[in-house]
């Protein structure tokens, strides 16, 4: 007999950042923030902008650079998980696109999370102060 299964926490469609044309206004007319293993691109919503829904949506971006597409998925898993992690602020209403750098492959998970959650609190600041 099998152990019964925990409900798995996911990462919900309506926190992801799925077209193109958001992901340009981000690194158009948004701000960065750098860490080592990768730049946070991120730019506010106001309420009338995008689905109308209140909260963070998380977007990725991993170039061919970064290498092939195991690498490439790998990085996009666990930054997906360290987002996921780390949770949603939610009285904080942005758009947010993270790009991994090559680090990020041979990181130690607990900072890429660490990274992620300071990213976020940073992003938490930016919108209270404007």
């Amino acid at each position: 007999m099998t152990a019964p299964q925990k409900p798995k926490s996911k990462f919900p469609k309506q926190r992801r950042l799925l077209r193109h044309a958001d992901f340009e206004r981000v690194y158009k007319q948004g701000r960065r923030h750098f860490a080592a293993h990768m730049t946070v691109f991120y730019l506010r919503r106001s309420l009338g902008e995008g689905d109308g829904r209140q909260g963070l949506r998380v977007g990725f971006t991993v170039g061919r650079v970064l290498g092939g597409s195991v690498q490439r998925n790998r990085m996009k898993r666990r930054l997906r998980e360290a987002v996921r992690l780390s949770g949603f602020p939610p009285e904080v209403s942005a758009d947010v696109v993270i790009n991994p750098k090559r680090s990020l492959f041979a990181a130690d998970f607990a900072e890429v999370r660490d990274q992620v959650a300071r990213a976020f609190q940073i992003i938490e600041k930016a919108a209270k102060s404007v």
